[in-house]
C-alpha cells in the first residue's frame, strides 16, 4: 500500500503586496516573528521586483499638449516560505493583526 501523505501542506507560501515599503517590511517582520515563536522553518522575506505603473496625463483639457504631468504607482512585494507548517503556526498567522494596505496571498503546496 502507498503511504498516506500528511494532511498538512508541505510548504506554506506567503506573498505580501503593499504600496508603502516600510509597511510591508514591518508586516513581514511580524509574520516571521510569529512563525519563529512556534519553531517554524522559514525562508525569507525575499524581496521581489517592485512593480511600477506609470501614468502620463495632460495638465489641461485639450490645449497645451506639451504640458503634461507624470505619476507612478509602486507596488512592493515580499515572499515568505514556511516549510512543514504545523496547525499551531497556521493559527498564529491567522490571528495576526496586520495593518490595512498590506495584501497577503497564501498558497499551500
Amino acid at each position: 500500500m502507498a503511504k498516506k501523505e500528511n494532511e498538512l501542506p508541505q510548504k506554506l507560501r506567503l506573498r505580501l503586496k503593499a504600496y508603502d515599503h516600510k509597511l510591508i517590511d514591518n508586516s513581514a517582520r511580524q509574520i516571521v516573528e510569529a512563525a519563529e515563536r512556534n519553531d517554524a522553518n522559514i525562508t525569507g522575506p525575499i524581496p521581489l521586483p517592485t512593480e511600477i505603473k506609470r501614468f502620463t496625463v495632460n495638465r489641461s483639457t485639450f490645449v497645451h499638449k506639451d504640458s503634461r504631468e507624470q505619476f507612478e504607482l509602486r507596488i512592493h512585494k515580499r515572499l515568505i516560505d514556511i516549510s512543514n507548517p504545523s496547525q499551531k503556526i497556521i493559527e498564529s498567522l491567522s490571528n495576526l493583526n496586520l495593518p490595512a494596505g498590506v495584501d497577503i496571498e497564501i498558497k499551500m503546496t
